[in-house]
């Protein structure tokens, strides 16, 4: 499997501390927040990988981290590991927020979602200012 970029999600039942702890406590640098302006996912930098706080699905009990990859091909990734055996806990589908998703468990249940960008999602677009620095 050919991964793109990676990130730890943390489900969190309260994301404002959990947003507090990790920017303000811990003075993590912030890469960008998402959803709902008075209460926003975020991810964080944390060295060499990105960690995400978000909410925690309705319903979820035990589900706190979850690992994120993101490949180029879910529906490959898909068909690949179903021919390895690998059970799918959720088919890959087009979600509200645009991207593709499939997730799978690793041996000990942790919760592993595969992540297509398609063209035209935001995280393809290069969002920085190319306007020259004031001298």
């Amino acid at each position: 499997m050919e991964v793109l970029s990676s990130r730890i999600l943390v489900r969190s039942a309260d994301r404002a501390e959990s947003r507090r702890f990790y920017r303000d406590v811990l003075g993590l640098a912030v890469n960008r927040e998402f959803g709902p302006a008075e209460d926003p996912g975020v991810v964080f930098f944390l060295g060499q990988g990105l960690l995400e706080v978000s909410a925690r699905a309705s319903g979820a009990v035990r589900e706190n981290a979850t690992l994120w990859l993101q490949v180029r091909d879910v529906q490959k990734e898909h068909d690949r590991l179903v021919e390895a055996g690998v059970r799918v806990s959720r088919p890959p589908r087009l979600e509200p927020w645009g991207l593709v998703e499939m997730w799978i468990e690793d041996p000990d249940g942790m919760p592993i979602v595969l992540v297509e960008v398609p063209a035209g999602h935001p995280l393809r677009r290069d969002l920085r200012s190319f306007a020259p620095h004031p001298a």
